[in-house]
Formats: C-alpha cells, sequence, structure tokens
C-alpha cells in the first residue's frame, strides 16, 4: 500500500470529468419542476441561462485557486488555504454527508427509474422489503446495485474508471446532440411557439425575481458538480494549465447542450405539457409526438447512459476528498490508503459507496435529496469565491495569477440570492442542511482533541 496518486489524466480526459459529472439526468426531468414554479417559457429559458453564466463564471473564478494553491485536493484544499482547517473539513464533512453521496444516490435512484420504463419489474410500487420501518423497492435495489457496481469499476483503477467516463461522456453528448437536432427539424411546431411566447410574460415584480431564484435550483443541480475535477488534481497531468481549460470548455459544452435543449422543449411542447409531463420526463413527450411509442424507449436509454456517466464521474472523483483528508489527519488514516496495484484510494471509495447506499435505501425520494445537496453545495461554492478575495489579501506578495474579479462578484451574489431565495421558499428543508453542517463542528473539536492527546503520548 502508498499514500500518493499518480498523474495519468490529459485535457480531453479532464474535460471528459467536467461534461460526464455535470451531464445526468437533470437537464431530462427539473425542467417539467421549473415550469411549474415560474409558470411560462420565457421564465424557464431565463433560469437555464442564469444557472448556465452561474456555473460558468464559477468555474471561471474557481482558475484562480488551481493557479495559486499547487497543493492536491482541490476545493477542499482551497478552503484550507483560504480560512483553515476547520472550514475545509466542515466541506469535507458536508461532502461525505449529504453533497456528494446524496447526488450520487439521487442519480443512481433515477437510473433505477429509468431502468423501470425498460424493465417494468423494476419499480417503486414493488417492494422487496415493505415494514413499517423500512420499505425497500425493485427500483432501490437497481440503484443500489449500479453504485456498487460503477464503485467496482472505479476501485479496479483510475484507467477503468476514466475509459468508463470517455464511453459514457461521449454517447451521451452524441445523444443529446441527436435529439436536439431530430427534434428542431421534426418536432417544432410555430403554434406551440406562439402560444408558450406571445403574450405569457404578465406583470414582472420582485416576487418573480425571488421565484425565479428559487427555481434555478433544479437547473443548477443538473451544473452543479463542475467542481469535481478540481478533486482529482493529484491525477492531472499539468494541472495548473489543464484543470482550468477542463473548467471552462466542460461548463462550456454544458451550458450550449442544454440551453439548446429546452429551447427544443419550448419550441415542441405546449407549456401546460412540459408541467405535466409523466413522471416529470419532459423529452418523452417530444420523442412520443416524433417516432411514437418507441420514443418513450429511446429515451429511457438515453438518460441511463446520461446518468450513468454522471454517477460514474462522481464516484472517481468524491473519495480524492476523503483521501486528502486523511492524509491532513482530519479523518481516519485507513482512507488515505492508496492499492499499489490499482493506484486508487480504495477505502474511501467503500465509505462513499456504504453512505450512498445508506441514502439509496432510507431516503429513495430524488426531489428531497435535490433540496439538501443544492443548499450544502452553494453554501461553500460561495464561501469558496469570498475565500478567492481574502486569499488575495493574506498572500499579497505571492499571488501572481488573477482572474478579473467581476466572475468572482457575480458569483458571489447570484449564490447568495439564490440562498436567500432557497431558505424564504424552503425553510424546513434548508434549516435540516445547516444543521448536517453544524454537526461537523463537534466532530471537529472532539476530532483534534484526540489527535492532539495522541501526538503529546508520543
Amino acid at each position: 500500500m502508498s499514500s500518493d496518486l499518480k498523474r495519468t489524466l490529459n485535457l480531453k480526459d479532464s474535460i471528459s470529468v467536467v461534461v460526464g459529472s455535470m451531464v445526468g439526468c437533470g437537464i431530462f426531468i427539473v425542467s417539467a419542476d421549473i415550469a411549474r414554479q415560474v409558470g411560462n417559457a420565457w421564465f424557464l429559458l431565463l433560469v437555464w441561462i442564469i444557472a448556465g453564466l452561474f456555473s460558468l463564471s464559477g468555474a471561471i473564478a474557481y482558475a484562480e485557486p488551481v493557479l495559486n494553491i499547487k497543493e492536491d485536493g482541490g476545493q477542499y484544499m482551497f478552503l484550507k488555504k483560504m480560512f483553515n482547517d476547520l472550514t475545509a473539513f466542515l466541506y469535507g464533512w458536508s461532502l461525505l454527508l449529504v453533497i456528494q453521496t446524496a447526488t450520487i444516490a439521487a442519480v443512481c435512484i433515477a437510473v433505477g427509474k429509468f431502468l423501470g420504463i425498460i424493465f417494468p419489474q423494476i419499480s417503486s410500487n414493488l417492494y422487496l422489503i415493505n415494514l413499517p420501518f423500512l420499505k425497500v423497492s425493485t427500483q432501490q435495489l437497481a440503484a443500489l446495485l449500479i453504485c456498487i457496481l460503477l464503485t467496482f469499476i472505479n476501485s479496479r483503477g483510475v484507467k477503468y474508471g476514466v475509459l468508463t467516463q470517455n464511453i459514457f461522456t461521449v454517447t451521451k453528448v452524441l445523444s443529446i446532440v441527436g435529439i436536439i437536432v431530430f427534434g428542431l427539424f421534426l418536432g417544432c411546431n410555430w403554434e406551440v411557439v406562439s402560444s408558450n411566447f406571445v403574450n405569457t410574460l404578465g406583470n414582472f415584480s420582485f416576487s418573480n425575481i425571488e421565484i425565479i431564484s428559487a427555481a434555478t435550483v433544479g437547473a443548477i443541480f443538473a451544473m452543479v458538480t463542475w467542481n469535481n475535477i478540481t478533486f482529482i488534481s493529484a491525477e492531472v497531468k499539468e494541472p495548473e494549465k489543464n484543470i482550468p481549460l477542463a473548467l471552462f470548455w466542460g461548463v462550456v459544452i454544458v451550458m450550449v447542450l442544454y440551453l439548446f435543449i429546452n429551447v427544443l422543449y419550448v419550441f415542441s411542447i405546449p407549456i401546460e405539457q412540459i408541467k405535466t409531463a409523466p413522471e416529470d420526463i419532459v423529452p418523452v413527450i417530444l420523442m412520443r409526438n416524433i417516432t411514437g411509442a418507441i420514443g418513450e424507449i429511446i429515451t429511457a436509454v438515453i438518460i441511463l447512459i446520461s446518468a450513468c456517466g454522471s454517477a460514474n464521474g462522481l464516484i472517481m472523483t468524491g473519495a480524492r476528498v476523503y483521501y486528502q483528508m486523511a492524509k491532513d489527519n482530519l479523518l481516519f488514516r485507513r482512507l488515505a490508503v492508496v492499492d499499489n496495484k490499482t493506484n486508487v484510494p480504495v477505502n474511501s471509495l467503500l465509505l462513499q459507496c456504504f453512505w450512498s447506499g445508506v441514502f439509496i435505501i432510507f431516503c429513495g425520494n430524488y426531489s428531497e435529496l435535490l433540496d439538501y445537496v443544492i443548499y450544502a453545495a452553494l453554501i461553500f461554492y460561495v464561501l469558496t469565491a469570498i475565500g478567492i478575495f481574502v486569499y488575495r489579501i493574506k498572500n499579497k506578495q505571492t499571488v501572481q495569477n488573477k482572474v478579473n474579479s467581476l466572475y468572482g462578484i457575480f458569483f458571489i451574489v447570484v449564490g447568495s440570492f439564490i440562498l436567500y431565495s432557497l431558505t424564504v421558499h424552503k425553510f424546513a428543508n434548508s434549516m435540516k442542511t445547516l444543521l448536517i453542517i453544524a454537526t461537523g463542528i463537534p466532530i471537529y473539536i472532539v476530532w483534534t482533541k484526540y489527535k492532539l492527546q495522541k501526538t503529546c503520548a508520543k
């Protein structure tokens, strides 16, 4: 066993990780919920534009700490250098407890949902265990098996994880491009365009801004994982050059894909049908209109490929943060062990798989997981963006590479307003998320006290 990772990923691999982690099932199912919240096609597209610009500004701003903070660990290490060990620990703790693992669980649950379209035996209503205190459906079992399988693939070596990621990413990008091109030529209906866009804005007020901000949660969830490439900086060749490029081009590719597919939705489907799409799967309506019943199967297969690719990217990258925390003695040292044969932190992968499985079995609700993930992730996204300016002040003499401050400021302002809107409109879930993050404080105090006592004993 060793405690070092190997640099094996090039720029194309890095872009694949960014795109593959971002493009999951969200783009296919959150537009229905966004439409229900905002009410019309104009605001639906506006939400996706805001989410895209928000993600791109964040990705560009994050290039600065990538260029100036050379230590491995990505966003975890950024927070450590910008603020302190406690802030970094709370981020890693939140990542393990909810952000990464709940996202993995949500994506795997979605895989189970779309497998059910192809195999009716996989259903949220068909229970293997049906007890008052525990219900496990065949859909949850399928989700759990997907999580275990992808963890196993990544445990065999980074080359297998990256090969799997590249295959999934190329396949799903080509599939989404195919849907867009196919749909624009055969699915567009100018009567639908007219009904969706003519005289539908109504009176615009501050309450509309709050509603749009809260609705942006779904779109951001579909994009939120662009930062995952920073987690595996220790395995990227020339990270100072390749990670900023991967962040920029990865987010741009996803922005374009997401905006075009939503344009396709509102050019082809009446907004009321988008709001009431079966299981919120909007492209099913589109593909049925174009190809008939077979369209549902085609859509399910495309989304399955997309979701599996996203889950694979999340599993590959998340485990590297727990590994780095363990190297810093902020988690159990066994999590810092790297297998000599595979050069991956197997124990960290297994811990992540276990906790994701807990979410799959005991929660199993995609929408609820989404709220927890976004609120926690946004807190640390905004905190990291603020930390860029803190780091400049603390290291005036050593900061050589600066990104235009407007990107960071825009990211902070928009992110803070979305957090405010979430707190107002989804207060209960927001407070639960804050409580989860806060549990890390006593854990950190106890852990560091134990570590200090152990050091003194020597």
